[in-house]
C-alpha cells in the first residue's frame, strides 16, 4: 500500500545488488511512495548483481561510484541532481565489505591492510558521502540520510570480526555528522540496526544461519525482513520524522531489548 510519503522527493539509493538486498527493497518502496531516484554501486558489485532490472522497474538512472572515492561521489551527486532536476532529499548508505570475513580470517589473526579496507568501505565511505554532499550543498533543507548497521557494533558476535568495528564507526559518524548537518540545514542522519537478514552479503558470513535462528527465537516479534526494513527506512526519509536524528535505531523485532527468551530457556533446559 502506498501513502505518498515521498511524493515529490529525490533520492539516491546505494548498495542494491539483487532482489534480496535491503537497498533493492528500499528503492522499490521509494518509487511506490512517489519519489524519483538514482541508483549507485561500485562497478565491481554492479557486474556481479542485477541492478539493471531494478533501474528499469524504478525508472532510475544508474550512476556507478566507488564510495571510497571523493571524486566518484562528487560525480554521483552532480549526476543525480542533473538526472532528477534538483537537490537531493534523501540518501541510503547500504555499503559494507570485509575481505577478512570473505577469506575466513579469525579475529585474532586479522590482515590489517584488509581491516583498513573494511573501515574505508563500510564506514569512512559514509563520512565521505556526507562531507561531499555537505560541501556541494547537494542535500535539500530537512533532508534525510540513513545508513544500515547491525547490533555487532554494541555486542560481540563470532565471525563478524572487523565488521563490528566498522559498524561502530558508522554509528559514531552518524552522531557526529548528524549534529553538523542538523545545525546547517536540518538534515537528519541516522543508522538503522537491522535484524540478521537473508541478503547476499549477510548469508556470506560464516555461521549466519545460527545468527538468524538465535535472533528469531530471542525476538518477541521475530526477525524483521528486508521488506519491513525498507518500510522503516521510508518513514525516516519522510517528513514524519523531522526531529529524529543522530540515532541508532534498532529494527530487530525487540532482539536488542531481550536478555533471554522463553524459547532459549526451554532449549537450555532440555
Amino acid at each position: 500500500m502506498s501513502y505518498g510519503l515521498l511524493k515529490g522527493k529525490r533520492g539516491i539509493i546505494s548498495g542494491a545488488l539483487d532482489a534480496n538486498s535491503i537497498a533493492w527493497k528500499v528503492a522499490q518502496r521509494a518509487k511506490e511512495e512517489g519519489a524519483i531516484i538514482t541508483l549507485t554501486n561500485a562497478p565491481l558489485a554492479m557486474r556481479m548483481g542485477e541492478i539493471n532490472k531494478l533501474a528499469e522497474e524504478c525508472e532510475a538512472k544508474i550512476i556507478p561510484a566507488d564510495a571510497t572515492s571523493v571524486e566518484d561521489l562528487e560525480k554521483l551527486y552532480e549526476g543525480s541532481m542533473e538526472a532528477l532536476g534538483g537537490k537531493i532529499d534523501f540518501v541510503l548508505h547500504s555499503i559494507g565489505m570485509s575481505t577478512n570475513i570473505r577469506k575466513n580470517r579469525p579475529y585474532g589473526d586479522l590482515n590489517y591492510e584488509w581491516f583498513l579496507k573494511s573501515l574505508d568501505v563500510s564506514a569512512l565511505s559514509f563520512h565521505k558521502m556526507l562531507q561531499v554532499a555537505d560541501k556541494m550543498d547537494a542535500i535539500n533543507d530537512n533532508g534525510s540520510v540513513v545508513a544500515l548497521s547491525y547490533i555487532a557494533a554494541q555486542r560481540s558476535f563470532p565471525d563478524y570480526t572487523d565488521m563490528a568495528q566498522a559498524k561502530a564507526m558508522l554509528e559514531s559518524i552518524a552522531r557526529s555528522y548528524g549534529y553538523v548537518y542538523g545545525k546547517k540545514n536540518g538534515t537528519r542522519v541516522n543508522t538503522v540496526s537491522q535484524s540478521p537478514t537473508k541478503t547476499s552479503a549477510g548469508t556470506g558470513i560464516s555461521g549466519f544461519n545460527a545468527f538468524y535462528e538465535y535472533a528469531e527465537q530471542m525476538s518477541p516479534l521475530g526477525n524483521a525482513s528486508a521488506e519491513e526494513c525498507a518500510d522503516y527506512v521510508i518513514t525516516l526519509f519522510s517528513d514524519l520524522t523531522k526531529k529524529v536524528t543522530m540515532q541508532n535505531l534498532f529494527h530487530d523485532g525487540g532482539f536488542s531489548g531481550v536478555g533471554i527468551s522463553e524459547e532459549i530457556v526451554n532449549k537450555m533446559g532440555q
